[in-house]
């Protein structure tokens, strides 16, 4: 294994195999945010030839476990990818992770950031959805959506998955350490609907030849969603990416739109453009 430091950025690469292939510590990583469409992002991106992907969440930055591994660990859990590849990992709990940021930095703060956000009110139902699962695959008991989105008549602001949502909060401490324009916010919404220009914008954004095509989506009708089409192999995401949510009350769902109202504003103004959401 070999270091190199080049101006302020740390190089960590292992030594080529026969093949020339190596492990290289990720020039782009997918920062966020859980339940915004990051594995959906990640499948579509990997379509590139030039972007070797990390199949695994790797949660070095926020995981002391990890973290304390220290970068040689981290390199080791890259892929092997071709000198002029691209290296791309997501965790999404990276974004709302406090001390995430300056690690980041720290080893490269020329690093280009991916960030997907969808509407933050449908961000808190995806992500109860995918606890409520969770516990009924292990045949666990989960309190109904009102239980936990409300205490003593009012919006449970302590529900860890109304915080995520506060995009504002989250990116202010991005902001401390990394400028705006090494940040991509990809419309996750948008993702959904009409995948094919939102990846061309991330192509751009990375310095990437144009080789993701329209003819690489094709919207699948029973599940309603698009799938990707490589080298004539049909994929879907996996069975749980676009489970229905549960039925909410419209009063509790206006609640959730209110309360996200101003910090969407804010989130606006910090970003310097707006998003279609409630």
């Amino acid at each position: 294994m070999a270091t190199l430091l080049l101006g302020a950025v740390l190089l960590v690469v292992q030594p080529a195999a026969p093949n020339g292939s190596l492990r290289q510590l990720p020039q782009t990583i997918i920062i966020g945010v859980r339940k915004g469409g990051t594995r959906a992002l990640l499948e579509m991106l990997s379509l590139h030839p030039d972007v070797a992907a990390a199949e695994n969440e790797v949660h070095f930055f926020d995981w002391e476990e990890h973290y304390s591994h220290g970068l040689g660990w981290y390199l080791s859990q890259m892929p092997l990818s071709a000198p002029h590849q691209l290296t791309v990992e997501k965790t999404p709990a990276y974004f709302t992770s406090p001390q995430v940021p300056a690690r980041v930095h720290s080893m490269n703060p020329a690093i280009r950031l991916l960030l997907i956000l969808r509407d933050p009110s449908e961000r808190v139902l995806s992500d109860y959805t995918q606890v409520f699962y969770n516990h009924v695959q292990k045949r666990k008991p989960y309190p109904a959506v009102e239980e936990v989105l409300v205490r003593d008549g009012r919006l449970n602001v302590d529900y860890k998955a109304l915080n995520r949502s506060l995009y504002h909060e989250h990116m202010q401490n991005w902001l401390r350490f990394f400028p705006l324009r090494h940040i991509h916010i990809v419309d996750g919404d948008q993702l959904i609907r009409d995948p094919f220009p939102e990846i061309q914008k991330v192509e751009r954004f990375l310095k990437l030849a144009p080789q993701i095509h329209p003819s690489n989506f094709y919207f699948n009708k029973t599940k309603g969603f698009y799938c990707l089409r490589d080298s004539g192999r049909d994929r879907c995401l996996h069975e749980s990416k676009g489970r229905a949510h549960p039925h909410v009350d419209p009063k509790l769902l206006n609640k959730l739109h209110d309360y996200f109202h101003e910090p969407n504003k804010k989130f606006f103004e910090l970003v310097g453009r707006t998003f279609d959401w409630h």
